[in-house]
């Protein structure tokens, strides 16, 4: 949320730098990601970034006020025209300009005015280039200053025309002295809902620096000026004064069928009213929070909501009637109907979902509740009557429907964070007369106040013991009630009777009575009103100290403890680590079955304890509201993620050896269900109340050269099948796991013949190999080998030892054997491995494959498969 400081200090008489608010509304936990200079110089040492916008000084001595006396035609071109500017120093002085909107003729209008020299930023430029300003002739007329546009002085991006100021704009001030500010961008995190508007982050201020907060009348007449600052402070608690119109009971009537969705629902009428544009003060200040000027009842809506935090919202009250066929009309919030649709103010037909709250009259959907209009009710140009609505919602429901309909707007983030129905009415009357005084007319006597669930104050008993329990440091009662009146808490203390008059046991007996304001939805027990103490006394108070106790027992976490270590063994095994959301979409996935045309849902195998998981089809976990339709399910493999991420690392690089560590999701099928059989039988056909089953996997994409090059060697070796195994084969001996085997495999992701599945036992637990060519090309690869693999950890770290022997070096020599065996082509040569490793007696080592060979002296059929055997003894030779 973007925080003018200018219009911050209408609240709060405070006169620090900007960088040190900054720096106290961060301390205190409302934390400010950018600041935006606008006409002043950044501090130099200032850390924090600046937004989107560049910055740029205004030369105080250079970029002035000023008053165009007089716009005559240039003599040498239609589009340019001749203004003489008077900037209230020297002489007046004559610009050449092609401003749009200025006129031959007119005069008087108040504009920002460079003299040469001054550093701009070149309006004509496609981005931001700054620009020092010279004299030239411009079609044979000489100009050396500059009447300025927005862009020129990085106010914004517009360069349409240049800036009309308002005619209290003193001539000769300087242009910082004026327009200059300096914008707060402030990150709202939901436990400070209550500091969504100017006020709320004023009243924040107030309470760090100790200044009162003076609230805003709600008779905006007060605040007329150009800068929007009240040229007087009326009573905060004034009322409109101006009902002068017929009452309102009889020209609308509210129904709120949904109480626990629209708690409250407030509205007024305002007639013969003026759309116009509004005053240079709002719209600039709507500008600087990121808001787009459109007309005087829109803007007043918006500046309400930017400064109390209440949204609202105008209707065109005749078209309403219009709609009622010229009776009353009557405003009904309710869920929506079957098959119901709105065209909302984004030129967007939606589909309303059954949980959508409505904003309804007789003839149908008006508005999606707190969170955008409808195109069929707006205000325009032609509009009278205005009917304005202030209302509160159920905060999960405008969430929920935010995410149903991709659809987010500055009334849904307010709303979706919380907003007291106490509010409504608060905004109401204040945007109302705003209104009145921008465009006049009269409001209907009365205000309709629908108000079905009224909320009671919440009242919290706080002893001071408890606040030096948690905080670890005793800080004064005055300090304590000090800082929650400033907050605007309600505090009574009360200590109990007694003889005992020491300070101590009159600390021990005090009991703060305590009672939350509404618009702190956020505070409803002790430890709330602790947090609230110590985010303005200061975290930076409170000393260290150790704890007054002994320690908890400390329990390693095994399986933490192991997936480390297999994390270790894979980067020292030179893989680098990445990591991915853990949603995608099944037609993603369903790529690596694209060889064999595979239903979406095939999954590697996992361990035992999960039978019916294995290479069958499953239904993905649908998430009901998806972010976005790219993270709709949840995955059901790593290696798609892992794939993507190696296409996109080929454009740069030629090498990627890449792992991520990360859980799968598998939806149970009834079955899977550990419920009694005649207790899943009463379940509904359409539910599955299992939770899905989550697997713990590792996933490995390697491809390119084997080693980085280097001046040593000219090898150009690129990876292999076997250069993944035995990436494989050093994570099980890191993880001290000596009953694995391997075994073909006929996974459709993988190149027939130069794949292989991990086993324990007989259960498999991982498959790697050389990605098939299909898949391949499906994602987008080049034509070059692609070894992935995904093993379940789960099951690995399950058949962990839990202790092992270190064996000491023998002494004597080894002794190495060739063998060479002839055998049938489909006998795997693991297989032949095993059963040399069974006969080959105690003296035996190892077994290793080092070739394999097919041609004319081996029979068809047949293949000799040669192994290098490694005899010897702990103790003689």
């Amino acid at each position: 949320m973007k925080v003018p400081l200018s219009w911050l200090r209408d609240y709060v008489d405070i006169k620090l730098p900007a960088h040190d608010i900054a720096e106290k509304l961060s301390r205190a936990g409302l934390e400010v990601e950018q600041m935006q200079y606008s006409g002043f110089a950044r501090p130099q040492n200032l850390r924090m970034p600046p937004s989107d916008l560049p910055e740029l000084e205004w030369d105080r001595e250079k970029i002035f006020v000023a008053q165009i006396l007089q716009v005559k035609p240039h003599p040498n071109a239609d589009r340019l025209t001749l203004a003489l500017v008077d900037y209230g120093r020297d002489e007046p002085i004559q610009v050449v300009t092609g401003a749009p909107n200025i006129k031959v003729g007119e005069r008087g209008m108040k504009v920002a005015f460079a003299l040469e020299g001054a550093r701009l930023f070149d309006g004509h430029h496609a981005g931001w280039e700054l620009m020092t300003l010279k004299r030239a002739k411009i079609r044979g007329i000489e100009s050396g200053c500059m009447v300025c546009s927005e862009k020129e002085l990085a106010i914004s991006q517009d360069h349409e025309g240049i800036i009309l100021l308002p005619d209290d704009a003193p001539v000769g001030v300087p242009l910082a002295d004026f327009l200059g500010d300096v914008v707060f961008e402030v990150k709202i995190n939901p436990n400070m809902a209550h500091c969504a508007s100017i006020i709320g982050v004023a009243r924040q201020v107030a309470a760090l620096t100790g200044k009162k907060l003076k609230l805003p009348s709600r008779d905006v007449s007060a605040e007329t000026s150009s800068r929007g600052r009240k040229k007087k402070q009326s009573d905060p608690n004034s009322r409109v004064t101006m009902f002068r119109g017929a009452n309102i009971a009889g020209q609308i009537d509210i129904i709120i069928e949904n109480p626990e969705l629209n708690p409250r629902f407030t509205a007024a009428l305002l007639r013969a009213t003026q759309i116009k544009s509004s005053p240079f003060w709002m719209q600039q200040r709507l500008k600087l929070c990121g808001m787009r000027p459109i007309n005087n009842i829109v803007d007043a809506t918006n500046y309400v909501m930017l400064e109390t935090g209440q949204p609202l919202h105008a209707f065109d009250y005749d078209k309403l009637v219009a709609r009622a066929q010229g009776i009353a009309p009557t405003i009904i919030t309710r869920l929506p109907k079957p098959g119901e649709e709105l065209e909302t103010l984004d030129s967007v037909k939606r589909k309303l979902d059954p949980f959508t709250i409505l904003v309804c009259d007789t003839r149908g959907a008006l508005s999606i509740g707190g969170v955008m209009g409808g195109a069929e009710s707006e205000v325009s140009a032609e509009t009278k009557n205005v009917l304005l609505e202030a209302a509160a919602w159920s905060y999960l429901n405008i969430r929920r429907t935010m995410q149903a309909q991709h659809l987010a707007s500055e009334a849904g983030f307010r709303f979706g964070r919380g907003v007291h129905p106490a509010q409504a009415i608060v905004g109401l009357k204040r945007a109302i007369e705003m209104m009145r005084q921008l465009g006049g007319g009269e409001i209907a006597r009365g205000l309709i106040d629908k108000y079905p669930r009224k909320s009671k104050p919440i009242a919290i008993n706080l002893p001071l013991t408890q606040v030096t329990r948690l905080l670890g440091v005793e800080i004064p009662e005055k300090t304590v009630v000090k800082i929650l009146e400033s907050l605007e808490f309600k505090v009574q203390s009360k200590k109990a009777k007694g003889k005992n008059k020491s300070l101590v046991a009159s600390r021990k007996s005090t009991v703060l009575q305590i009672v939350v304001p509404e618009h702190r939805l956020d505070v409803d027990g002790t430890d709330d009103l602790i947090e609230e103490i110590a985010r303005i006394y200061g975290y930076d108070k409170i000393p260290d100290s150790l704890l007054n106790d002994v320690l908890p027992p400390q329990r390693a976490n095994v399986d933490l403890e192991h997936e480390e270590l297999a994390r270790d063994l894979l980067i020292d095994a030179g893989l680098q680590e990445v990591t991915f959301y853990a949603l995608t979409t099944p037609e993603r996935e369903a790529l690596l079955f694209a060889a064999r045309g595979e239903s979406v849902g095939a999954t590697l195998a996992v361990a035992h304890d999960a039978p019916r998981v294995g290479l069958v089809t499953r239904a993905y976990v649908k998430i009901e509201n998806p972010i976005s339709a790219e993270r709709a399910a949840m995955r059901q493999s790593l290696l798609a993620n892992l794939l993507d991420l190696c296409a996109a690392n080929l454009r740069f690089r030629a090498r990627v050896n890449l792992f991520e560590v990360g859980n799968v999701y598998l939806k149970r099928d009834r079955d899977d269900l550990l419920l009694p059989r005649e207790l899943a039988s009463e379940l509904p056909e359409d539910k599955n109340l299992a939770l899905p089953l989550e697997r713990r996997r590792v996933g490995i994409v390697m491809t390119g050269a084997r080693a980085e090059p280097a001046w040593q060697t000219t090898d150009d070796a690129r990876v292999d099948f076997f250069d993944l195994k035995g990436v494989i084969e050093t994570l099980l001996a890191g993880l001290h796991i000596a009953n694995a085997t391997f075994a073909p495999s006929d996974h459709p992701a993988f190149h027939p013949g130069r794949a292989a599945k991990l086993k324990l036992g007989d259960a498999v637990i991982g498959e790697f190999g050389e990605l098939h060519p299909v898949v391949r090309e499906k994602f987008d690869l080049p034509a070059q080998t692609i070894l992935i693999g995904e093993l379940d950890l789960d099951a690995l770290f399950a058949n962990i030892p839990p202790g092992f022997a270190a064996r000491a070096l023998s002494r004597y020599p080894v002794i190495t054997q060739d063998l060479a065996l002839i055998v049938d082509e489909p006998i795997a040569a693991e297989r032949v491995q095993e059963l040399i490793a069974q006969t080959g007696g105690a003296l035996l080592q190892s077994a290793r494959l080092f070739d394999v060979y097919r041609g004319d002296q081996i029979p068809r059929g047949k293949k000799s498969l040669a192994y290098q055997l490694t005899f010897q003894a702990d103790d003689r030779t």
